[in-house]
């Protein structure tokens, strides 16, 4: 029996160090509004571009899937994971245009992202492999200024709508360790997976 043809693949890559409510708005709102047959979610394995080292990538996998578990057609795909080396998005997308070869790439990132994109590996490559969709108003800083897509002449992209959502990854971790509630800032999967293995606590 011949499989449904894939017709529009999304990435979403991020640290999910943790996942939020954010994370899951923006991916719901992907899958529906880009019509995406299919969003492969990456939780990153050694982000080049973070000063900080990250929890390991067996929890934010873990988190990735307990989140992302609820959104149509969301798939957490764990292969940055076992990468050696920094991980590069240019990377998986060569990997993802191999799998599916017919199919429109649909790279899902936020504005700060976008903002940054000609500064990542390879970007003129991940602009020829992709359509560059960006949550405009998904940035953690609630007054911070629209994104402007002047900042990415020649670029084909997409607007993904989301209402502004204050919440930020480093915020939880700083909750968490000051022993405050994040139950209205994650998924509950989430929250109980902090709690039962004693996540971003101060040691």
């Amino acid at each position: 029996m011949n499989r449904p043809a894939i017709g529009r693949v999304g990435m979403f890559g991020g640290a999910f160090d943790p996942p939020h409510r954010a994370h899951v708005g923006l991916a719901a709102a992907a899958v529906g509004q880009l019509q995406l047959d299919q969003l492969r979610i990456f939780p990153t394995g050694q982000a080049w571009h973070k000063a900080r080292a990250l929890s390991a990538g067996e929890h934010r996998l873990a988190m990735a899937q307990e989140a992302f578990a609820d959104v149509p057609r969301a798939v957490v795909d764990g292969r940055e994971l076992a990468r050696s080396g920094p991980t590069y998005t240019v990377e998986t997308l060569r990997e993802l245009r191999a799998e599916f070869p017919g199919a429109e790439l649909m790279l899902v990132i936020g504005a700060d992202q976008a903002e940054a994109l000609h500064g990542w590996r390879d970007s003129d490559q991940i602009i020829r492999l992709a359509t560059i969709c960006i949550a405009a108003r998904a940035r953690p800083e609630p007054a911070a200024a629209p994104f402007d897509p002047q900042k990415l002449p020649g670029v084909r992209w997409r607007p993904v709508e989301l209402p502004p959502m204050p919440v930020s990854a480093t915020g939880i971790r700083a909750r968490v360790a000051a022993g405050q509630d994040i139950a209205e800032l994650v998924p509950p999967g989430v929250a109980r997976y902090i709690d039962r293995h004693h996540l971003y606590r101060k040691t």
